[in-house]
């Protein structure tokens, strides 16, 4: 194994797939990739109704749990992430949402400069091939295809006929000039296929580009310095240690907990947290795991007799092979599911100034993340509050590399945060309950009884949890909590730069996989230096506001 690179990139997920791609484009750079799981090439990867084989196991997924959580009646949550090349983007329902203009006007606000929508907006499209939008808004030649569903289910449709019969308005294109509203999501799919971040990115260009190293089933044990600067890893794979030198930079993108774990098990991130597990201080930077912030998700589940929404039975199971056989020749029906096809982006009050809530509808019955399957068929509905004011946090269980994180997302730990759900569940509620929904619903084995707001806030409490979008552990800014610079730099080091989602400082409206891309690409420029797009006015501009009602949306 060759033992020094330009580049040394920890992690193999959408951040370190698309800035590994992008930087050996340049024939002169060398760039060693670093995925502590397998190669994400897998049937249960590129089938996309897979991912329900995934999420709830560990197969390709790190499966962490986090801390109990004592405003949800001390349980503990589930915090599946991906394990494997593509990492999260190789298991998640491939949903493509950017989040809303604000968010990234929000983050120039804070003092990163270059990070406004007009900033990201060009990178966005940079990455993007949308197979039916052609429009200003949209990309057409990025590695990314993003396409229609192809599973042709007419819970769809019943869904958007739910939605007018509510009186709620209907949107083709989330990521368009408006968020608001309900349609249907598109995903990150090539002809029915899961189109993850490394069959976008990286496998196209493994053993093509002589420049591009890939090592699988290696684990980075901490960063190297030198004084102050990082100069390689150390890693473990199939049981022995390594050391790889990066002549230029080492870039973090191992994701929101194990980033910020990584740093503290190196000798980067609050001093007293370093030190209570016996780790010598290189750089007491209090920011490194703090700020943890994901969006907190409640899921409305419903038995129906319809087996167009999916479940265990005799008959669904003979349906499920016809769909097998479907697949194999056309690349559509049932298997091409992202199960979460439904969408909606929704104000809870008329006086906000954008949607404060977001709904996945998925046709098929959710419980515990996947983890309970009972007899029968159903669809569920997800609604999760897109910026909660709580804050958590990543530490260390101990000075062990091969220990999961703690991890401690404090839902509901800001008291208005609960409130603001027990407004999501009476607007999705009364959703679920329109005529165009309510005629299939055979049994509503939790919901049914709740009629009162204190009811509503003790089943919040019993049954909310993560719909899978941590960010912010090692955040943007130029405060003295902010662990990177608006180039991604980590303050106080050199040779060190941090790609995925931790670095973002609030989080966005909407799921975060597309982001995290757009982050990696335009962290490509800042390496090389170059600009491969130029900065845009949007095609509607953005305004910077807080409405007075909504949460305060701070950064500490």
């Amino acid at each position: 194994m060759k033992k020094t690179f330009d580049y040394i990139v920890v992690g193999g997920g959408s951040g370190g797939c698309v800035v590994a791609s992008r930087l050996t484009e340049d024939p002169n750079v060398s760039v060693c990739v670093l995925e502590a799981g397998g190669g994400g090439q897998s049937s249960l990867v590129n089938i996309p109704a897979a991912v329900v084989a995934m999420v709830p196991t560990s197969v390709n997924n790190w499966a962490f749990e986090t801390v109990a959580q004592g405003a949800l009646a001390g349980r503990k949550g589930y915090q599946p992430r991906g394990k494997a090349l593509g990492g999260s983007s190789a298991i998640n329902a491939m949903i493509y949402v950017r989040g809303h203009q604000w968010d990234y006007d929000h983050w120039a606000s804070l003092g990163n400069t270059g990070w406004a929508f007009k900033d990201v907006l060009p990178y966005f499209l940079l990455s993007e091939h949308n197979e039916r939008i052609d429009n200003e808004w949209h990309g057409r030649g990025g590695p990314l295809w993003v396409s229609d569903l192809r599973s042709d289910n007419p819970f769809q449709q019943r869904f958007l006929d739910a939605a007018l019969q509510t009186g709620l308005p209907l949107n083709d294109d989330f990521n368009g000039a408006e968020q608001e509203g309900v349609g249907i999501y598109q995903v990150t799919q090539k002809h029915g296929e899961r189109c993850s971040a490394a069959r976008a990115y990286l496998l196209p260009h493994t053993g093509v580009r002589s420049n591009l190293t890939v090592e699988t089933n290696t684990q980075v044990q901490r960063i190297l310095f030198e004084g102050t600067r990082a100069v390689g890893v150390e890693m473990l794979q199939r049981g022995r240690l390594h050391v790889l030198r990066a002549q230029r930079e080492v870039i973090l993108a191992a994701g929101a907990f194990q980033t910020p774990q990584l740093l503290m098990l190196s000798g980067v991130g609050p001093q007293a947290e370093l030190q209570r597990h016996g780790i010598e201080v290189l750089l007491d930077l209090p920011g490194v795991g703090q700020n943890l912030q994901d969006h907190p998700d409640f899921v409305f589940v419903y038995k129906t007799h319809s087996l167009d929404a999916m479940g265990v039975s005799l008959a669904g199971g003979a349906r499920l092979l016809k769909e097998v056989v479907r697949f194999r020749r056309e690349r559509r029906g049932m298997l091409t599911s992202n199960f979460a096809e439904g969408g909606a982006f929704l104000k809870t009050r008329m006086a906000l100034d954008k949607p404060d809530i977001q709904l996945h509808f998925v046709v098929a019955p959710v419980e515990d993340h996947a983890r309970k399957w009972r007899l029968g068929h159903g669809f569920s509905c997800h609604v999760c509050l897109l910026r909660p004011r709580s804050r958590g946090a990543v530490t260390l269980a101990s000075n062990d590399p091969q220990a999961a994180p703690l991890i401690d997302p404090a839902f509901f730990q800001d008291p208005q945060d609960l409130e603001d759900m027990v407004a999501a569940f009476k607007l999705t509620h009364q959703l679920m309950q329109a005529p165009a929904l309510a005629g299939w619903i055979t049994q509503d084995p939790y919901t049914a009884e709740i009629d009162t707001d204190e009811r509503i806030r003790a089943i919040l409490r019993l049954r909310t949890d993560s719909v899978y979008h941590p960010v912010g552990t090692c955040r943007m800014g130029v405060d003295a909590l902010a662990v990177v610079d608006p180039n991604l730099r980590v303050h106080g080091l050199q040779g060190l730069r941090i790609v995925d989602a931790s670095v973002m400082p609030t989080l966005i409206g909407g799921n975060t996989n597309a982001p995290t891309i757009m982050i990696a690409e335009k962290a490509a420029d800042l390496i090389r230096g170059i600009q491969r797009v130029k900065t845009c006015l949007a095609p509607q501009d953005a305004t910077i506001t807080n409405n007075k009602n909504e949460a305060p949306y701070v950064v500490a």
